[in-house]
């Protein structure tokens, strides 16, 4: 087994008008003393004036010998002094130009992996930014020469849940005609060899909950889990992974918790999201599976008004972090 020294994570600025400042502020407030979680931040060292003591760094090694003293920060250029909770368009630029610097450091090993600290979508389309979001975004930056974007899946992991998802932000009208066979497979197989990478499990168990009441009780209140969701098990389990056939949606967390399982594949966003921000609101992480580096990022939003009253809670970065951190510690010690 191959053990390479802890590189620095690399954290993105997010939007500078969000909570992204004093929550990275307040981690490293936390984090200081613990070398193993050592991050640097890439953005304007004044945002982070009078929250902690910034030193400036000319690359991400620097940041391991500064850490225990000062919040490392990589300074990027251009970015637009703004006043938190009050969006500014001129800051797109910035916040894109820090996810593609953040993601080029974990891909050249450089960084250890990278969180996200949130964006606004809406304030980066007027630039011609192209993605849903940041997880397509770095997927894109992540693609090999003349090869397409690897797959990203997203997992919240939060309260002892592990939970990926079938289908993000469309409608629930629109999820039965969005769920296929073949795709369950494919993620089903991100899953299983992230959990294996990222988590360190040799053989993990995973369940798919059902789309249907009840998974359908054979077909009789709803077919999808006979059709689509149980023949994608079965190609699976063919494969060599433990995956379940569709198990009902209102126990099947309870016995992911109870240890049956090591992670849930929901069929819809809420279905996933709700149990995970149920036991853990405000300590949640969003992780993207399937990509060749590490990435998480806090389970929420920009949080203007907490921004401008101050009131910003660092739970779900820290535990971002501290998540990067152990996925890339096994992703260190793989063979």
């Amino acid at each position: 087994m191959t053990h390479l020294p802890p590189l620095p994570l690399a954290l993105t600025m997010g939007d500078p008008a969000g909570c992204g400042p004093a929550i990275t502020a307040a981690a490293w407030h936390q984090l200081r003393a613990e070398p193993g979680l050592a991050f640097y931040v890439i953005g304007a060292p004044a945002l982070y004036a009078g929250m902690a003591p910034v030193r400036e760094i000319s690359a991400p090694s620097d940041a391991l010998g500064v850490f225990a003293e000062a919040l490392p920060v990589l300074p990027l250029a251009d970015v637009p002094a703004v006043q938190p909770g009050q969006p500014d368009a001129s800051a797109a630029p910035a916040i894109i130009r820090a996810i593609a610097l953040a993601t080029s450091h974990a891909l050249a090993h450089q960084a250890g992996g990278l969180v996200t600290n949130p964006i606004n979508k809406a304030l980066l389309y007027g630039t011609g930014f192209a993605y849903p979001g940041h997880t397509e975004y770095v997927a894109h930056l992540c693609a090999a020469p003349g090869a397409p974007a690897p797959r990203p899946v997203m997992m919240l992991v939060g309260g002892g849940l592990r939970v990926a998802l079938a289908t993000i932000h469309i409608r629930l009208a629109d999820v039965p005609g969005a769920l296929d066979t073949a795709a369950l497979v494919a993620l089903g197989e991100i899953v299983a060899a992230a959990l294996t990478r990222d988590f360190g499990l040799a053989t993990p168990r995973i369940a798919f909950s059902g789309l249907n009441p009840h998974a359908g009780e054979n077909g009789t209140i709803g077919d999808e889990e006979v059709r689509i969701i149980n023949p994608a098990a079965h190609l699976l389990r063919q494969k060599g992974i433990d995956m379940s056939d569709a198990r009902p949606g209102d126990t099947v967390f309870a016995e992911a918790l109870a240890g049956a399982y090591d992670a849930v594949i929901a069929m819809t966003h809420d279905q996933g999201l709700i149990p995970v921000k149920t036991l853990d609101l405000w300590g949640g992480v969003n992780v993207t599976l399937g990509l060749p580096v590490v990435r998480t990022s806090p389970d929420h939003g920009t949080a203007y008004d907490a921004a401008a009253a101050g009131t910003a809670r660092p739970d779900s970065l820290i535990a971002a972090i501290r998540l990067a951190a152990a996925m890339a510690d096994a992703r260190r010690a793989t063979p």
